[in-house]
């Protein structure tokens, strides 16, 4: 039996309230001494039932060495940014009472994805038996933003917009160059085994507005292909429940600066193309298969390489791609106060300049967890955009 109800999603958009902010973190779970994953969600859940902020912040993922801390929904950024330091400091320290680390990577650099347990709850089983080897080979990590959208036919058009906007994103937040104790020769190598290898996963087609969108979930609900929402994986789409747009693309970030800026940026995106389709900005519907172009650049180079400018079918430095994002969502982040500030290199770049000098996997990574814990378990006084 089908848990979509289609008609209850439209009026989620059309009751929703404009640039709400809701921030996911997905963590790894660490063995404090081997820094391999270790089955312990479980444990974490329940020794949080008595801390009823963290309780009620705290998620399952796919596997059971996973975490994932959720602000919940904030008025505003800064608001979030509030939110989500203070639950994260929460699970920081419950996490050292249980004698569990946390790592924030895209992917673990070397555990064994077959040792790993999936959850025990029936979305999760529901996924593992559709998917089969596809979940199973899915030991990934990342930051998901939600940001609140008034009206369903402007949430589908603001999806539609953002599609081009993905392969960048991904670009400035690739954080996952080890995979399977080696050098993938990927900066995401996260993207490559999740979002490349999911059904209705990636790059999503163009709507144009919410009734060819609903029809589509219609069809899935109708030939059995999904059962529930979720099950469609997109890097963005339109949230049944929320009301808001949801911006998967971005690996998850080994510093919370880092998340935070990124988050922001990712904000400020969505804000931007909802205000282009307001003022009906004319703008270019790129096909999928140009938009995927981007999308294995981004994957494979990162900010290392070239991405192309589909309207002008020329190639730029990928290093570039925040200052274009910036430039082009000016206007809005002076309204809403954001300034991202993200380092010139990205995750995978920077642990790839430790690996490269000689350091081995394993106390490259050390230095990663270090640096997490150092970063995300602060609770900072003072919030910044």
């Amino acid at each position: 039996m089908s848990i979509i109800d289609v008609e209850s999603a439209r009026a989620a958009f059309e009751d929703s309230t404009d640039f709400t902010v809701g921030l996911e973190e997905e963590f790894a779970l660490l063995d404090p001494s081997s820094l391999g994953l270790v089955a312990r969600f479980e444990e974490l859940r329940d020794a949080a039932a008595a801390d009823p902020v963290l309780a009620g912040s705290i998620a399952g993922e796919l596997i059971s060495s996973e975490i994932e801390i959720r602000s919940g929904r904030c008025s505003e950024l800064a608001s979030a940014f509030v939110a989500q330091r203070e639950r994260r400091r929460r699970l920081f320290a419950l996490a050292a009472s249980q004698e569990v680390a946390l790592g924030s990577t895209g992917t673990h650099p070397w555990s064994d994805y077959r040792e790993q347990k999936i959850i025990e709850t029936e979305h999760y089983r529901r996924v593992e038996e559709g998917l089969k080897y596809v979940a199973w080979r899915n030991n990934t990590f990342s930051l998901h933003v939600h940001v609140g959208l008034r009206g369903a036919d402007r949430a589908v058009l603001v999806c539609d917009r953002l599609r081009p906007i993905l392969p960048l994103l991904l670009a400035i937040s690739a954080n996952s160059p080890f995979l399977d104790g080696r050098d993938s020769g990927l900066h995401s190598a996260r993207s490559q085994i999740f979002t490349k290898s999911f059904p209705r996963c990636g790059i999503p087609d163009t709507f144009g507005g919410w009734q060819p969108f609903a029809d589509y979930i219609s069809f899935l609900v109708r030939t059995r292909s999904i059962v529930e929402y979720t099950q469609v994986w997109w890097s963005i789409r339109p949230h049944f429940s929320f009301g808001t747009v949801e911006v998967r693309i971005c690996d998850a970030q080994m510093t919370a600066p880092e998340s935070e800026a990124l988050a922001g940026l990712i904000v400020a995106c969505v804000a931007q193309a909802a205000r282009d389709v307001d003022e009906g900005v004319p703008w270019s519907d790129h096909p999928r298969r140009l938009i995927e172009e981007n999308f294995w650049r981004a994957i494979r180079h990162g900010l290392e390489g070239e991405l192309l400018d589909l309207d002008r079918g020329t190639a730029y430095p990928a290093a570039e791609a925040l200052e274009r994002l910036l430039t082009w969502s000016a206007p809005v982040r002076a309204e809403l106060g954001i300034e991202p500030a993200l380092p010139a290199l990205n995750g995978a770049q920077r642990q790839r300049r430790v690996t490269d000098t000689g350091v081995g996997l394993s106390e490259a990574y050390a230095a990663v967890v270090a640096e997490t814990r150092d970063t995300y378990a602060a609770s900072a006084a003072e919030v910044t955009r």
